[in-house]
């Protein structure tokens, strides 16, 4: 039996995609040193907040893919935000 795709799938899986990414990049700027004027790891707050916000409209049959993401992406913005801390107090 096998099942189609439709476009709603296809943005679902999109919008999962996106998330993931914006969360490896947080990751990414979280182990780079940060500096006093800070915009890239501001842009990364920003857009981990936009993925979380996406992920809580996103239909819930995902096999706790979308709960996990949710928790990963509020785990990746709590980091940011450490990280923005550390580097305006070094």
């Amino acid at each position: 039996m096998s099942r189609e795709l439709g476009p709603s799938s296809t943005a679902r899986s999109l919008k999962g995609r996106v998330a993931l990414l914006a969360l490896l990049l947080a990751g990414a700027f979280v182990i780079q040193r940060a500096s006093a004027d800070q915009p890239h790891m501001e842009a990364a707050l920003d857009h981990l907040k936009a993925a979380q916000a996406e992920l809580a409209q996103a239909a819930k049959d995902k096999g706790g893919h979308r709960v996990a993401a949710e928790k990963h992406v509020r785990e990746a913005i709590v980091e940011v935000e450490k990280g923005i801390a550390f580097a305006r107090k070094h």
